[in-house]
């Protein structure tokens, strides 16, 4: 009998402070306007001073563990994507299983920037198959706004922060169909945040992108994978009900949709009111279009997302 991953929660955390376009147009040279009109942001959520990745995953996590009619106790197996981590060890996810109360599980984070809930979805994905585990909880946790120069424009205007996150568990249905994910390294000076421990007046520990050229590869690139992962399947694009990207830039969502033939009816866009929140925009996606009720059972629904690295990746899944 062929084994399958089958998303059985979903959930999601959006910190309560939101900041607009128009707050930060008081700090830098910018506008409302102009960073709509280049990004389609409006406001994004920042984090409280008390608040931590693990602390948000949390609140993310017990939503989906709810959705799923699933024990702490019953999960295998989590998977933490993150480049926020509260500490550089323990893991966060090690800090995510104490919050919720789970012994007798494996615990790590993963580490892929913006493309991080697929890679998880991935590994987990193939822990299912191979039996090594029945329940898998995969958080996407980011403070974006603790790495963002919040006097340089060309970032500070892009990120946001939350938590998404979701429950998978082994099935004979089909659930996951296929997951790709890619690397190369080769372009990681257009888009990168230094160590933070080593902070230097050369290396500040902040973001730093050249987006234009960001741009251009991640538009080719989420077309390839798009393609492959069709391809993989046997399927046509007419056949994916949803897309849910990372959610970047609205630009290259646009792209993307088009490369499917998709209506911009079809695609899950949160940034306008929470930003580009890294690892954990995908899922944050998946999770308000299941909640709202746009994504139904039985619908398939293409994930997708692009990150520093670069890095980059689909998940092809029938709900």
């Amino acid at each position: 009998m062929m084994r399958y991953s089958r998303i059985i929660g979903t959930g999601g955390y959006l910190p309560d402070d939101i900041r607009t376009n128009d707050f930060i147009s008081q700090t830098v040279d910018t506008s409302d306007s102009w960073i709509f009109e280049r990004t389609g942001i409006k406001s994004r959520r920042i984090a409280a001073d008390h608040e931590t990745a693990s602390s948000m995953a949390e609140v993310a996590a017990r939503q989906a563990l709810e959705m799923s009619e699933c024990l702490a106790d019953e999960i295998d197996l989590i998977i933490v994507a993150t480049g926020t981590p509260d500490l550089t060890y323990p893991s966060t996810a090690c800090l995510l299983q104490k919050r919720l109360g789970i012994k007798n599980c494996a615990a790590f984070d993963i580490q892929a920037a913006c493309s991080g809930s697929i890679f998880g979805l991935s590994i987990a994905d193939q822990y299912i198959k191979t039996g090594a585990a029945k329940k898998v909880l995969i958080v996407g946790t980011e403070i974006c706004s603790r790495i963002v120069d919040w006097t340089d424009r060309t970032t500070c205007i892009l990120f946001g922060d939350g938590a998404g996150a979701i429950v998978l568990e082994a099935s004979d249905q089909a659930g996951i169909l296929s997951t790709h994910i890619h690397s190369d390294g080769e372009f990681e000076d257009l888009l990168y945040c230094p160590n933070l421990y080593i902070n230097t007046e050369q290396h500040a520990p902040y973001i730093s992108m050249r987006g234009n050229e960001v741009f251009k590869v991640a538009v080719n690139t989420l077309g390839r994978i798009v393609d492959e992962t069709l391809d993989a399947n046997n399927m046509d694009r007419s056949e994916v009900d949803w897309l849910v990207p990372h959610q970047a830039n609205i630009r290259i969502i646009a792209a993307t949709a088009k490369k499917l033939k998709m209506s911009m009816d079809h695609v899950v866009v949160t940034l306008e009111s929470q930003g580009n929140t890294s690892s954990a925009s995908v899922l944050l996606a998946f999770n308000e279009a299941v909640r709202d009720g746009r994504i139904q059972r039985g619908q398939v629904v293409l994930l997708e997302a692009f990150g520093a690295g670069f890095t980059w990746g689909s998940a092809l899944i029938k709900f």
